[in-house]
């Protein structure tokens, strides 16, 4: 982990700061790549987000059933750990084909950090009140999965395809038309219309 840090420091501020990341990044960044990587980070969100739901579903279930309160609750957390490892799987092999930077999420890590309580506040009432359907049941999920995943895929998967191609020794830039983006206050080109779309969909 020494070389691709002594690497970083060794850069212009600007491309230093891409890499290092946030709170968020350095925190994961600071252990092995390998125990890094983008499907166990995704992973590691899964388990949070599920470990979340333990009391919603917990006040809906029967007195004394534990056992079947357990295996419900496991079956969710198996469930969302798997898609949010898959799609971190998915955006490091995007990442890998489309050679792009990591996106700088500043404006919209409020939006992102939202999310979750939005979405964790839709599934509750959804579980506990049986309120609003399958499509309140599917929007409260929608919610409360997608920051995550969408924060691997556009900011921490690029930074890590770079930062382990300069712990292995190999060209971190290689076949990028662009190494950074210009605009330090958020998104620009592709990167900008792909979490503006998104938004527009929320």
């Amino acid at each position: 982990m020494d070389s691709w840090q002594q690497a970083v420091d060794s850069m212009d501020p600007e491309h230093e700061h891409m890499l290092r990341g946030g709170t968020v990044s350095n925190f994961f960044l600071r252990e092995s790549l390998t125990y890094s990587h983008p499907v166990f980070v995704g992973g590691c969100y899964g388990l949070m987000i599920s470990i979340a739901l333990l009391l919603p579903l917990a006040y809906n279930s029967h007195g004394g059933e534990y056992l079947g309160f357990a295996r419900h609750w496991g079956l969710q957390a198996l469930i969302i750990i798997s898609i949010t490892s898959i799609l971190g799987a998915f955006s490091i092999f995007t990442s890998m084909a489309v050679k792009r930077p990591p996106a700088r999420l500043r404006n919209w890590r409020k939006i992102l950090f939202l999310l979750p309580f939005l979405g964790l506040t839709v599934l509750s009432i959804s579980i506990i009140y049986e309120y609003g359907g399958h499509l309140f049941l599917r929007l409260g999920w929608f919610f409360y999965v997608l920051p995550g995943p969408l924060w691997v895929h556009l900011s921490y998967a690029p930074r890590w395809r770079i930062i382990e191609r300069i712990d292995r020794g190999i060209d971190p830039f290689e076949g990028m038309g662009k190494t950074i983006y210009g605009d330090s206050s958020g998104l620009n080109g592709s990167e900008d219309k792909d979490l503006d779309e998104v938004v527009e969909i929320l």
